[in-house]
């Protein structure tokens, strides 16, 4: 056998060896998100998850400001801890906390950690519309949406590695050509519609969350109309992590009549 028969057995041999793993890590991580039930995949542990949000949530403490307004700061750990205390995770050390910061955004870290930035509250106008939020946000938490993005970015990885292995004994422009080809189609058509669908699954976690929580859960669709109200040139759908407001919109509508029911036990 020449040297080159030998180089491709063994390319072959890895490439093998190298797919039973991933197949065998791929069925060993498939978990169950709450609520929706789909099947999710998570190679990182769960503890590893909330070291990793405990860390940023320090982080970002220390560099952003802590808003001083005591009737919101007040508002926003109750809706937070009402939502909390139907999440079915009390396991979690939660903590609510408002950033003095003129920007429509609020997040979610791995255990618990949650921040609404002020800027986002000219939109939610009421308890109830910062309930929409605060659920959303509780639900990325609950269905570990951080950790499922960093194992599909880790798997990517692997699949770029072996792109490299597979052709590394090729011409290096060629290989060049298709990790970058790769790199491109797995961010336009893996990770942002990932991206999309975990919005679109916080969504509806968080919708049932707050009408469990005693929050009328039609106030989502006002809160979502105002927020596409509020200017701005937004990218294309397909090419944005977020849903268009008008597709969420129309989805959270569709999903009404089932939470509704939920609402009128607990308000």
């Amino acid at each position: 056998m020449s040297v080159k028969e030998d180089m491709e057995m063994g390319i072959k041999t890895i490439t093998w060896v190298a797919a039973g793993l991933v197949l065998s890590l791929v069925l060993s991580a498939c978990k169950s998100v709450p609520i929706t039930g789909r099947q999710q995949f998570l190679i990182i542990s769960e503890s590893e998850e909330i070291d990793l949000g405990l860390t940023a949530y320090r982080k970002t403490l220390e560099e952003e400001t802590l808003s001083t307004d005591a009737e919101k700061v007040a508002m926003v750990k109750r809706v937070g801890g009402r939502i909390a205390a139907v999440s079915g995770r009390s396991d979690y050390q939660w903590a609510f906390n408002l950033i003095e910061k003129d920007v429509p955004n609020a997040w979610a870290l791995p255990g618990g950690k949650v921040a609404i930035y002020t800027g986002i509250l000219k939109y939610t106008q009421s308890e109830t519309g910062l309930a929409v939020v605060m659920g959303h946000e509780v639900a990325h938490a609950l269905a570990r949406h951080g950790g499922e993005r960093m194992s599909t970015g880790m798997m990517t990885q692997v699949g770029v590695q072996g792109i490299s292995l597979l052709l590394g004994q090729g011409d290096p422009q060629t290989t060049q050509a298709v990790q970058q080809a790769f790199g491109i189609g797995s961010q336009v058509g893996i990770m942002l519609p990932f991206s999309r669908h975990h919005e679109s699954e916080a969504d509806e976690i968080g919708l049932h969350l707050m009408a469990k929580a005693g929050y009328d859960p039609r106030e989502a669709s006002a809160f979502w109309k105002r927020m596409g109200q509020g200017g701005g040139k937004k990218p294309p759908e397909f090419m944005s992590t977020h849903p268009s407001d008008k597709s969420r919109v129309l989805r959270i509508e569709a999903l009404l009549p089932k939470v509704l029911p939920i609402y009128e036990k607990n308000r």
